[in-house]
C-alpha cells in the first residue's frame, strides 16, 4: 500500500501518513457509492433530515478533538479552528430544517385548467464527487457533502491530503449518526490521479482550488456532460468610504484581512482608504497589527497560527518581496517568525504600491494586506473592480452609502462593515464568486439544488372535453382552446 507523509505545519515533523488511493480505487468507492444511493434516496427527505439533526448533536460532542486534529493538520489558532466548527454546525443546522421543503414534490399550474394538473419534484444526480481543500476541511466538506447527501445522493469526496484525517473523523462521526458509510466515502492521494478518476466517475462535481486548477476541472467535467460547481480564487477589495471612524475601520480590516492568517477565500486581501485620511488610518492599522498575538496552542491564547507548509510561507514571502521590489514600502510585518517555528509569518501591511503591481491583482492567500489611497468614490469602485476576480467585497461606513455601492462591486457577496462573517454566516444565502472567481453557488436553498435534477410530472385528467388526440378532435375543440387562451392570459 503506497502511503503518504503529512508533515506537521507547527514543528516541520512527521504528523502521520495516509493511504496514497489510486485511480481503481477510486471507481469501487463510486461502484459501492451508487449501489448504496438508491435506498438512502428512498428515505426521504424528513428521514435525512433527522440524521443531520442527529449530526449536529455528534459534532458537539466531540467539539474539543475536532479541534485537536484540525489545529495539528492546519497548524492554525484555537479560536479560528473554533470559528470553523461554528461554520460547520451552521451549515448541518440549515439543511436539516430546510431539506424536507425543498426536496418534496410540488403543484404548480397546469397548462391546461382541469384538464391537466402538474408536478415538480428536484431528484437526486446519484453520485456527487466533491473536491475539498485544506484550508478550512471541515467547513468545507460540511458546505458541500451535507446537502449533496440531503438531496439524496451518495458522495465521494477528495480530501486533500494535509487535512485528510479530519475529513475522515467527520465523516465516521456522520456515520454513527445515521449516514450510511458507503454514501459517504472519502479518498485521497496523487490530486491528478485521484482528481481525474473522481470526475471520470462522478454524476456532478463540486470544486473548491484555485482558478488555474479550476479551469482544468471545468473542461473535463463538460467533457462528460455532468454538472459542476466551482469555488475559485479571490483578491478581495474593502473600501472604507469616507467619514468613517478610523478606528473603527482599522480594526473591521484587521479582522476581515488575517482571519486564518489569512489563509481564506474570501479574506480581504486590498483595503482602499480615502486620501485624506490615509495617514490616520495607516497608523491605527499598524498598531493594531502589531498587538496580533502569532502561535500555537489548545487554549485561545492566540491571534494567528502557523500557515499550512513550508510550500505556503515560501509563497507568501515571495509575494512580499517582490511587492517591495516593484516599489511597495513595507508598513510593518513582511518576515518570518523563526522564533516561533517554522512556519509562522507576520501579520504584514503593505503601502505605497504602485497600481500595475502584482500583489493587487494575484491571491496571496496569507496574511497580507495592501494598503491603497482613492481620490473618489467612483475611483474606488473603478479599483475594487479592477480584478480577473470577484469573490468578495466589503464597504465600511455609513450604511447608507455602503449599501448603495456594494450594488456596484463586481462580487458574489459583499458585507457591509464587516469583512466576510456577515455573508459567510448567512446560510440562506447563496455564496460563490463572479468573473474568475466560480461558477455556480453553495449555502441557501440552491446550495442543495444543485444536486439535483429537476423532473416534471404532467397529468391529463379524464374530463368529459379532453385534449385532443386526433384532427377530426379540433373541430370541435379549437374555438374552445383559443377563448382558453385568451382568458389564461388575463389570469
Amino acid at each position: 500500500m503506497a502511503t503518504i507523509n503529512v508533515v506537521d505545519p507547527l514543528t516541520g515533523n512527521t504528523l502521520h501518513e495516509i493511504e496514497s488511493h489510486s485511480a481503481s480505487d477510486v471507481a469501487l468507492r463510486f461502484q459501492s457509492a451508487k449501489e448504496a444511493q438508491p435506498a438512502w434516496a428512498a428515505l426521504g427527505g424528513k428521514a435525512r433530515a433527522r440524521v443531520a439533526s442527529k449530526l449536529v448533536d455528534a459534532l458537539i460532542a466531540r467539539q474539543e478533538e475536532l479541534m485537536d486534529m484540525l489545529q495539528r493538520e492546519t497548524g492554525k489558532s484555537r479560536s479560528h479552528a473554533f470559528e470553523e466548527i461554528t461554520g460547520a454546525l451552521a451549515a448541518i443546522s440549515y439543511y436539516a430544517k430546510v431539506t424536507p421543503k425543498l426536496m418534496r414534490r410540488q403543484k404548480v399550474r397546469g397548462g391546461v385548467p382541469l384538464l391537466i394538473t402538474a408536478y415538480t419534484e428536484p431528484a437526486p444526480v446519484g453520485a456527487v464527487g466533491i473536491v475539498t481543500p485544506w484550508n478550512y476541511p471541515l467547513a468545507l466538506t460540511m458546505m458541500d457533502v451535507i446537502p449533496a447527501l440531503m438531496a439524496g445522493n451518495a458522495v465521494v469526496q477528495k480530501a486533500d491530503n494535509q487535512t485528510a484525517k479530519t475529513v475522515e473523523l467527520a465523516q465516521q462521526i456522520a456515520v454513527s449518526a445515521g449516514v450510511p458509510e458507503q454514501v459517504w466515502q472519502v479518498v485521497h492521494g496523487d490530486a491528478t490521479e485521484v482528481g481525474n478518476a473522481l470526475i471520470d466517475h462522478c454524476d456532478y462535481l463540486a470544486f473548491t482550488g484555485s482558478t488555474a486548477t479550476g479551469k482544468i476541472v471545468a473542461q473535463r467535467a463538460a467533457s462528460r456532460l455532468i454538472g459542476y460547481a466551482l469555488e475559485l480564487g479571490g483578491k478581495n477589495p474593502m473600501i472604507v468610504l469616507p467619514g468613517a471612524n478610523v478606528a473603527e475601520a482599522a480594526e473591521m480590516a484587521l479582522a476581515s484581512a488575517f482571519g486564518n492568517a489569512g489563509q481564506l477565500c474570501v479574506a480581504i486581501e486590498r483595503l482602499y482608504v480615502p486620501n485624506h485620511a490615509m495617514a490616520a488610518f495607516e497608523l491605527e492599522l499598524k498598531k493594531r497589527v502589531e498587538t496580533l498575538k502569532v502561535g500555537s496552542s489548545s487554549k485561545f491564547e492566540f491571534d494567528l497560527g502557523a500557515l499550512s507548509s513550508a510550500a505556503q510561507l515560501e509563497r507568501v514571502s515571495g509575494f512580499v518581496k517582490r511587492a517591495i521590489d516593484e516599489g511597495a514600502r513595507l508598513v510593518t510585518g513582511g518576515r518570518a517568525l523563526t522564533e516561533v517555528g517554522p512556519n509562522f509569518y507576520a501579520p504584514t501591511v503593505l503601502a505605497d504600491i504602485p497600481h500595475g503591481a502584482e500583489i493587487l491583482h494575484k491571491e496571496v492567500f496569507g496574511p497580507v494586506i495592501a494598503l491603497v489611497g482613492y481620490g473618489s468614490l467612483d475611483e474606488a469602485v473603478e479599483l475594487a473592480n479592477a480584478t480577473e476576480y470577484g469573490l468578495n467585497a466589503a464597504v465600511v461606513g455609513d450604511k447608507n452609502q455602503a449599501l448603495k455601492l456594494a450594488s456596484r462591486l463586481m462580487a458574489g457577496s459583499v458585507n457591509i462593515n464587516e469583512g466576510y462573517r456577515a455573508s459567510m454566516a448567512t446560510m440562506a444565502a447563496p455564496m460563490g464568486g463572479m468573473k474568475q472567481s466560480g461558477l455556480n453557488r453553495r449555502s441557501g436553498p440552491g446550495g442543495l439544488l444543485r444536486f439535483t435534477e429537476n423532473r416534471t410530472i404532467g397529468v391529463a385528467n379524464k374530463l368529459p372535453i379532453g385534449l385532443p388526440n386526433r384532427a377530426k378532435d379540433y373541430n370541435r375543440m379549437a374555438p374552445l382552446m383559443t377563448k382558453l387562451a385568451r382568458w389564461m392570459g388575463k389570469i
